[in-house]
This record gives structure tokens, sequence and C-alpha cells, in this order.
């Protein structure tokens, strides 16, 4: 297989997989979307959907939240990890969303990457998600997927971010990289991997994966 090929079956086979991909982090609305996802940064969907509706019961606009303090903010989110943080950049972000935007999440890059605590993945979450604006945003699934299917060099994030949005068309970016993320988890995670069960990588992998996978595998029995 040449990469057009590689990057067709991997289109193919992920749209028979799951043709309806839902969006992992409830939310309700943009404001919503990006206190998830800002949550969500070195922590799990399941425990960010555990504590959003604690958070969110108490304000889910940000003209509620400016009225916690950033310590009540902490408190209610600290399971999720990097609570000092995060609080302070829900806290201060929804202040600048009142002082510059009307309370209203900008449909800009750049404006939301200029927020406290938000980089570019959860700018290309928000965009992506909330709006609709083609973005492909890279977490460690995608990262790790791309390089075992060698579509990617695994230099960096930025690297993987570049290299899928040079090999996937445009109008799937919204879509796949959610696809690309529900299988990783599902059929190729970074722990207890079934090579057998990855039709993916066992169809267009990594030559050196594959066979560390192998050496792995042999060193267990």
């Amino acid at each position: 297989m040449n990469k057009e090929q590689k990057v067709q079956f991997v289109i193919d086979t992920l749209e028979e997989i799951y043709p309806q991909v839902p969006v992992p982090l409830d939310h309700k609305d943009p404001y919503t979307l990006l206190i998830a996802v800002l949550l969500s940064a070195q922590s799990t969907d399941v425990k960010v959907n555990q504590i959003t509706p604690l958070l969110f019961e108490k304000a889910d606009n940000p003209y509620t939240m400016v009225k916690l303090s950033v310590d009540e903010i902490r408190e209610i989110i600290k399971p999720v990890g990097l609570s000092p943080m995060k609080a302070k950049g829900i806290h201060g972000l929804s202040q600048i969303l009142i002082d510059s935007y009307n309370g209203k999440v900008p449909q800009s890059f750049e404006a939301l990457e200029s927020f406290p605590a938000v980089g570019h993945k959860t700018a290309s979450v928000v965009m992506s998600q909330a709006f609709g604006v083609p973005a492909f945003p890279v977490d460690t699934h995608i990262h790790r997927l791309m390089y075992r299917w060698n579509l990617t060099n695994g230099k960096n994030v930025l690297q993987t971010e570049k290299d899928a949005k040079r090999l996937f068309p445009r109008e799937t970016w919204n879509k796949l990289h959610l696809q690309i993320i529900f299988y990783g988890r599902q059929y190729s995670p970074a722990r207890g991997w079934n090579l057998g069960k990855d039709i993916i990588t066992s169809t267009i992998g990594r030559k050196t994966v594959i066979e560390e996978y192998y050496k792995k595998s042999s060193r267990r029995k």
C-alpha cells in the first residue's frame, strides 16, 4: 500500500466501525465545552464527566462562574488534577469573556489560545466540536496511532497534527479525529494492546512497531 491507499484504508475502516461518533465530553454549549476540555488536560473524559455536573450546577456560564472564588472552583474540580492552574484559568477566562466578548465564546483560534490555561489542542477541540470549524486536535491516542500507522514520525504532537492535516481531507477532520480516539481506546491502546484485534495497525502499521510488539509478546510467554 502506498500512503494514499493507507489513508483511504484508515478512513474507510473507521467509517465502518464508527459511522456515528458522539462528543466524549458532556456539555450543552460552547462555554461548557470549553470548560470541560480545559479540565480534561492530563485527566480522562470519564473523570471530567463526573465533575462537570457538580461545577455546572453552581455555574454554567461566565457570569455565575466569576461569582465563585478560585478556591471554590478548585475545591470542586480537585479530582481531575492540576486544580490550582485549572481553577485560575476557568475564573480568568470567564472574566475575559465578560469583559471582551459579551459572555460569548469567540469563534477564533487566536482568541481562544490567548485565554489562560487554554492551549492549541483545547482551542482546536472547541473550534471543531462547538463551531464546526475544521481542526485536527491531537491527543495521546491520535499521536500514538499516527506513529503506529507510519503516518508521522512521532517527533511531537505538533508534527503529528501537521501530518494529519496534510494527509487527510479537510472535510474529514472533525469526525475523523474523534473516530481515531475511539479506535485507539478500543483497539489500539498503549497498554494491554492486542495486535490481532487492531486491524488498521496489523494491515498498514510501521514494521518496527509490529516487530517490537511480537518481541514483547514472546518475552511474556
